[in-house]
């Protein structure tokens, strides 16, 4: 997988740590001359991740909706920029210039794009997964709410057809090789 579509935060204000492990994941982008393919800001984990994988030497493409712009919050770091009307452009670009993504902490623009994902997985649109990064467990109730939502049989099939979970940058480093 050389394209690794990355969903994350745009809040600068979380803990430390989250920022330590978006750092630690987009040196290692950056090392195995991977393409990080994200939402474009600069802010939050999404700058982060950027300017780490960027200084390692990755190709860096921003998804970027004519909001952000108008704000003024795109990264100076892009090496291609795809300027998308709004959030389900963005969504579907992101998906399909992606070999796979990566769901990092963050709040309900993050869900929105892994349930995209999911979803359009779920009935047969694609095969790309989502690998949850469950830094500090931080995934862990979405992920029991899954479970409960495949045991009720509100879901046909397995979760692992469409989302795998990585607990450490180990593990998510085999699954993204």
């Amino acid at each position: 997988m050389e394209r690794i579509g990355i969903f994350c935060s745009a809040a600068d204000d979380i803990e430390a740590v989250y920022f330590e492990k978006a750092q630690e994941l987009g040196a290692w982008l950056g090392e195995n001359k991977k393409t990080l393919v994200y939402g474009g800001a600069n802010l939050g984990l999404m700058e982060c991740i950027a300017k780490a994988a960027k200084e390692q030497g990755a190709f860096i493409m921003g998804i970027v909706p004519t909001k952000l712009e108008e704000r003024g919050a795109v990264s100076d770091l892009l090496d291609v920029t795809f300027r998308v009307d709004n959030l389900s452009e963005r969504k579907d670009t992101m998906l399909c210039e992606s070999d796979v993504l990566v769901a990092l902490p963050g709040g309900v623009g993050t869900l929105d794009e892994v349930f995209h994902v999911m979803a359009s997985a779920s009935i047969g649109y694609h095969t790309k997964k989502v690998i949850f990064y469950n830094v500090n467990g931080f995934w862990d109730d979405l992920l029991a709410l899954l479970q409960r939502m495949r045991e009720q049989r509100f879901a046909r099939k397995p979760w692992d057809n469409f989302c795998l979970v990585a607990n450490n940058i180990e593990e998510l480093k085999e699954q993204l090789k």
